[in-house]
C-alpha cells in the first residue's frame, strides 16, 4: 500500500511560482533556472503569467498573452496598468481550462510560473491564490519562491516592508514557500551593513534594529513611529515564520544551493531525482556537506568576494581546458584504424535523453 502511494507520488509533475516586487529579478531568475535545469538533465517549461510582460529572455512554453493581454485591457475597459494586470488574472482565473491544457502538452516537465510583479496579487487578491490551488488539483507540487532585491539591506525601513510583504504573502498563498533575496552579488558594493548577514536571513532578534531604524530618518524617533516600529517587529517575530535564502542567479554553486532548498521544501528530492535508483531517504540525504551555511554566504559575498570571485574563474579556466583536451583525445581516438578527419558527430554513438 504505502509503495503504491510512493509510486504514485513520484509521477507528479512539480513546479515553482516565483513571486517578488517589481525589479526583484522574477524573469531573470527564471531565465537562469530554467538554463540550470536544462545544464542538469531536470526537463523544465516557464509559463508567463504576466500579461505586461511583452518580451521574455526564456523560451516561453506557455503565455497568458496568447489568452489575454495588458494593452487590450486597458483599452477596452479603461483601466490602468495595475488594475488592467488584476483584471487579467481574474480572467485567466475564470478560463482555467486554457491554462490546464497548456499544462497538460508540457506532460510532467518541471513548471516555472513567471508571476506579475503587482503585491496586491500576493497580499489580498485570491484570483492567483484561487488558479494555483486549482493547479495543485491537477497533480502539481507546487513551492512559492519570493523574490526580493538585497538592496533592502541597506535600509532598514526596506527591509522591515519586505518581511511584512514576505510573512502575508505566505499566509495568503497557503504553499510551502521560500524567501530569497537576490542579487546577493553586488551586496558587497553598498554600504557596510550594520550586522552580518545572517542577521538578516534568519530574522534574528529585531529589536536590534530599532536604534538603526531611528537613526534612518528624523520621523522614526518620535515616540508614535517607534511603538508602531515595535509592534511590527513583534508581529513578525511572533509568527516566526520569515527567513531568507539568498542568490546570485549567474553563479553556479548558488544556483544549485537554492535548487536543492526548494526540492526539499517541494518533495522533489524524495522522487526519482535525475536517474538514480538510490532509496528515497539516500536521495534526501544525498550532497547534504555541500549545502551552504550561513557563514559561507557571509564568507563567499561580503567578507572574501573578490577572492572566491577569482578562484571560481580559475576554476571555469581549468574546467575549459580540460574540456579541450578531452576534446582533442576524442579527435585522436577517431584517426585510429583509418578513421582520421571523420567527424566526431559521425562517429555512431548518439545519446538520448530520456524525458520524463
Amino acid at each position: 500500500m504505502i509503495w503504491e502511494f510512493y509510486r504514485q507520488y513520484y509521477k507528479m509533475p512539480f513546479g515553482q511560482l516565483v513571486l517578488g516586487s517589481p525589479g526583484a529579478g522574477k524573469s531573470t531568475y527564471c531565465d537562469g533556472m530554467h538554463q540550470f535545469m536544462g545544464a542538469i538533465g531536470r526537463q523544465c517549461s516557464v509559463v508567463n503569467l504576466d500579461p505586461a510582460n511583452d518580451h521574455t529572455n526564456y523560451p516561453c512554453a506557455l503565455d497568458i498573452r496568447n489568452l489575454v493581454t495588458l494593452e487590450e485591457i486597458m483599452s477596452d475597459d479603461r483601466l490602468g496598468p495595475n488594475g488592467g494586470i488584476l483584471y487579467a488574472l481574474e480572467e485567466l482565473e475564470h478560463n482555467f481550462e486554457w491554462l490546464e491544457n497548456g499544462l497538460k502538452e508540457l506532460s510532467d516537465d518541471y513548471i516555472l510560473f513567471d508571476c506579475p510583479g503587482q503585491v496586491e496579487l500576493y497580499t489580498h487578491h485570491t484570483s492567483v491564490r484561487n488558479i494555483f490551488y486549482r493547479v495543485q488539483k491537477l497533480g502539481y507540487r507546487l513551492v512559492a519562491v519570493h523574490l526580493s532585491d538585497c538592496f533592502c539591506l541597506t535600509q532598514p525601513s526596506l527591509y522591515i516592508s519586505n518581511l511584512l510583504l514576505a510573512l502575508r504573502a505566505m499566509l495568503q498563498m497557503d504553499l510551502p514557500h521560500i524567501n530569497v533575496l537576490t542579487k546577493i552579488d553586488k551586496i558587497s558594493s553598498y554600504d557596510p551593513l550594520p550586522f552580518n548577514l545572517d542577521f538578516y536571513t534568519e530574522v534574528q532578534d529585531l529589536s536590534y534594529l530599532m536604534p538603526c531604524l531611528e537613526a534612518e530618518s528624523p520621523a522614526m524617533r518620535s515616540d508614535k513611529f517607534g511603538r508602531l516600529n515595535q509592534a511590527v517587529a513583534d508581529l513578525v517575530e511572533r509568527f516566526g515564520l520569515v527567513s531568507f535564502e539568498v542568490l546570485a542567479v549567474e553563479n553556479k554553486k548558488s544556483m544549485m544551493h537554492l535548487l536543492r532548498v526548494i526540492d526539499r521544501a517541494g518533495g522533489y528530492v524524495f522522487g526519482g531525482a535525475e536517474g538514480t535508483n538510490d532509496t528515497i531517504w539516500q536521495v534526501a540525504m544525498r550532497n547534504e556537506a555541500s549545502m551552504m551555511d550561513v557563514q559561507d554566504i557571509q564568507d563567499r559575498w561580503i567578507d572574501n568576494k573578490e577572492f572566491y570571485d577569482e578562484l571560481e574563474r580559475k576554476e571555469e579556466e581549468e574546467q575549459e581546458k580540460l574540456r579541450e583536451a578531452q576534446a582533442e583525445a576524442a579527435a585522436e581516438v577517431t584517426g585510429v584504424g583509418g578513421l582520421s578527419g571523420m567527424p566526431l558527430s559521425d562517429s555512431g554513438i548518439r545519446v538520448a535523453r530520456k524525458k520524463k
